[in-house]
C-alpha cells in the first residue's frame, strides 16, 4: 500500500485526539468574550449534538470519554471528507 498525504494527517488527527484531555478547561475565545460583555446567557443550544461535550456516554472516566469522542469525531470528519473526496473524483472521470 502506498503512503499517501492523508494517512499522515488521520494519524495526526488521532494522536491529537488521544492528547486532548490535556487541553486548557478555560472557555474558548469567543466563550470568554460572550462572558465578559455579559453576553453569553443569549446563546443558543446546538439543534442536535452527536457527542454533547465531547464526553462519551457511559464511560466513566472522564480523560477516556474525551478521547474516544476526540477518535469517534475525527474518524467521522475523515469518513465525510473522504467519501466527498472520491465522488467529486469520480465525476470529474464521468
Amino acid at each position: 500500500m502506498k503512503f499517501k498525504w492523508w494517512h499522515g494527517a488521520l494519524t495526526l488527527a488521532l494522536f491529537l485526539a488521544i492528547l486532548s484531555p490535556l487541553a486548557s478547561s478555560s472557555p474558548d475565545g469567543l466563550e470568554r468574550v460572550a462572558e465578559d460583555k455579559g453576553f453569553i446567557e443569549t446563546a443558543l443550544d446546538a439543534p442536535y449534538e452527536i457527542i454533547p461535550d465531547y464526553v462519551m456516554p457511559g464511560v466513566v472516566s472522564e480523560a477516556v470519554a474525551t478521547i474516544l469522542a476526540g477518535i469517534v469525531g475525527a474518524l467521522i470528519l475523515f469518513g465525510i471528507g473522504y467519501g466527498l473526496a472520491r465522488l467529486l473524483k469520480a465525476k470529474g472521470e464521468a
